[in-house]
């Protein structure tokens, strides 16, 4: 008889939004079963003070809502001298780290490439030698070189070739 018993339904189902199906069965097992009839008691008992409890009307004291406002705006007055305290302190590794990398693309967009422009001055003036002057050996470099003369620097044409 023990899976009969109706407590579980009471435990998990409000009285009120129990079916009169329900309601009749519950009646029937608690006529025979002593400790359902005593939790079915006890949960009309809980019903009953539930809709008492909530039929009372509550009136607030007469200064009720100009305290809270009061504390309301003391509050907002507070949060609102503390909201950059509290920005800063969210986000101020986000913004710290955004003005560190503006001032380091402003090192390398304004000084960097004025010392590679330099740089690049000095060499071109102190290598004012062409490329087919270095390796061909020539002092004319608008005379057209050869395949041939291009291998012969390169690989040297000393050797005679072996048969």
């Amino acid at each position: 008889m023990r899976d009969e018993h109706i407590i579980n339904l009471i435990e998990h189902t409000p009285l009120a939004d129990l079916s009169e199906a329900d309601l009749d069965r519950i009646r029937v097992h608690a006529g025979a079963c002593s400790e359902c009839f005593s939790a079915f008691q006890a949960a009309k008992v809980s019903l009953l003070l539930l809709k008492e409890r909530a039929a009372v009307e509550f009136e607030p004291s007469p200064f009720f809502h100009t305290r809270v406002l009061a504390t309301l705006r003391e509050r907002q007055a507070r949060n609102e001298s503390w909201a950059l305290g509290r920005m800063w302190r969210s986000a101020g590794a986000l913004a710290s780290s955004m003005v560190a990398a503006v001032v380091l693309l402003a090192v390398f967009t304004f000084v960097v490439p004025e010392n590679q422009v330099a740089s690049q001055q000095v060499s071109s003036l102190a290598n004012s030698y062409s490329a087919e002057e270095v390796i061909l050996d020539q002092t004319s470099p608008l005379e057209e070189v050869s395949d041939g003369q291009m291998l012969t620097t390169i690989y040297g044409g000393d050797e005679e070739p072996s048969k």
